[in-house]
């Protein structure tokens, strides 16, 4: 299928100061996978850490979507963030079982799912840093 058929439309929000919701619309291949990766470079630079890739809408991915998912999971692991796949389509979460990038990248339903688990990840990260006898006040 070309790029004409089915483009590729990428919707940016900022849920937080931090994180970045990214709707995506259309195939997700080696056409259109540069495309993802502009767009999270950008919001890197601007200081996000946490990514929400909303998947509902997209009908295929490949590898080139595969890999820059696992690529924006890399680089912000370095910077204790996150990467959130919201509510792929059965199509989608098919690749992401089959090749084991769901057991590394978290899948959830929702933009509010991603966020709590966000929460509950930074929460359990400041207890983890705190000393023995010292409180977080």
């Amino acid at each position: 299928m070309s790029v004409a058929q089915n483009p590729l439309s990428i919707k940016v929000t900022l849920p937080r100061e931090d994180a970045a919701l990214l709707t995506i619309e259309g195939d997700l291949d080696i056409d259109t996978a540069t495309e993802l990766q502009h767009h999270v470079a950008n919001q890197l630079h601007h200081g996000r850490r946490h990514f929400l890739l909303d998947v509902s809408s997209v009908p295929f991915m490949d590898s080139s979507g595969m890999n820059i998912i696992l690529r924006v999971y890399q680089e912000v692991r370095q910077i204790s963030g996150g990467v959130y796949v919201i509510s792929p389509t059965a199509a989608v979460r098919r690749i992401l079982d089959l090749t084991g990038v769901s057991l590394t990248v978290q899948t959830v339903e929702s933009v509010e799912e991603a966020l709590t688990l966000m929460d509950a990840q930074r929460d359990a990260g400041q207890l983890d840093s705190e000393q023995p006898g010292e409180s977080a006040e």
